[in-house]
């Protein structure tokens, strides 16, 4: 199969990945085979190209928003079929023995394992899943517009919910890429009002077409403080004037698996008053289905941008300098 393959983490201007013929996988015990569709690209991607997660596994396929079609099964598999059309997300397996996976909380398994990272994702013609970690598309969704909702989509779903936004709140965004316009259009719905602090103007204009009720660069202009926050932006500096723009009793959720350091904060200045700061790590399959149920009920349409396979670095050189609205998607 042909692949876009990692060797070595480097800055992802000097385009490292390769795109070259490597060997077919081979579906295991419980696994099946997907031919690949389309990969949307994530800002998780780029951490693991550039080093700023550790590796795990080199050389590796990265890309963890596949939507594909079951080729073949692997030994002992029962839950899908040839034929079906599925996607793969980030995370690619759990334990399910440790004390979180048998609490309901699988995103802190002990022993997790990722797509694109401890095992080749998608940014290849075939790829692989354990037939219990894949997802059914739902109709409502072609292929590229279902495959940003596999990582983009669940993660801002969680972020959401560990928000805690109330019911017709006020929700602030730090940030406006993949994930958060897909979490705006469920805030949306919702009935909350959404307010947009983002830097690139393009994505500011996005975000007032999609209809967010204030958008701008600087954060403290908001006209009113929110009752919930998500940081989409790898970037720590933004924490203090996020949760100066909170109510009394409002949560900060961060989004991101990756930030850069959080200034100090000063107690009474930032979290008196019971405003709490919410992390988010990775998310349960339950998450997703959620997810695709609820985007899917709503007519949810990510914004997308298609690049071909070989492409594949200069659509996360695009995504590094804010040059995609919405999401890449590499076709197939």
């Amino acid at each position: 199969m042909k692949a876009m393959v990692l060797d070595q983490q480097e800055d992802i201007g000097r385009s490292p990945l390769s795109f070259r013929e490597v060997p077919d996988p081979v579906p295991r015990e419980g696994e099946v085979l997907v031919r690949v569709r389309c990969c949307a690209c994530c800002r998780t991607d780029l951490h693991v190209i550039e080093g700023d997660l550790p590796p795990h596994k080199r050389p590796v396929i990265v890309g963890h928003q596949v939507v594909g079609v079951v080729e073949q099964l692997g030994p002992g598999c029962r839950a899908l079929n040839v034929g079906q059309r599925i996607g793969i997300a980030w995370l690619r397996k759990t334990c399910q023995k440790c004390e979180f996976c048998r609490s309901g909380r699988e995103n802190l398994c002990e022993r997790p394992l990722f797509t694109g990272y401890d095992a080749d994702g998608g940014y290849a013609e075939l790829a692989l899943v354990d037939e219990n970690y894949a997802y059914s598309i739902p109709d409502a969704f072609d292929d590229v517009h279902a495959s940003p909702l596999l990582c983009a989509g669940i993660i801002g779903y969680r972020s959401l919910k560990r928000s805690n936004l109330p019911s017709g709140g006020r929700l602030a965004m730090y940030g406006f890429g993949s994930s958060a316009h897909i979490v705006l259009q469920i805030a949306l719905a919702r009935g909350s009002e959404v307010y947009v602090a983002t830097r690139g103007e393009s994505h500011r204009k996005l975000a007032r077409e999609m209809g967010a009720t204030w958008v701008g660069e600087n954060a403290q202009e908001m006209p009113q403080k929110a009752h919930s926050g998500i940081m989409f932006a790898p970037a720590g500096q933004l924490v203090p004037a996020a949760l100066a723009q909170l109510e009394k009793g409002g949560t900060l959720a961060m989004a991101g698996i990756y930030m850069s350091p959080i200034p100090a904060l000063d107690y009474e200045a930032d979290l008196f008053y019971e405003k709490c700061l919410q992390s988010v790590t990775a998310n349960t399959r339950d998450d997703g289905r959620e997810l695709l149920a609820e985007a899917a009920s709503i007519s949810l349409e990510p914004h997308v941008t298609r690049y071909d396979l070989p492409d594949a670095n200069r659509a996360l050189q695009d995504l590094k300098e804010d040059r995609v609205n919405g999401t890449a998607v590499l076709v197939f």
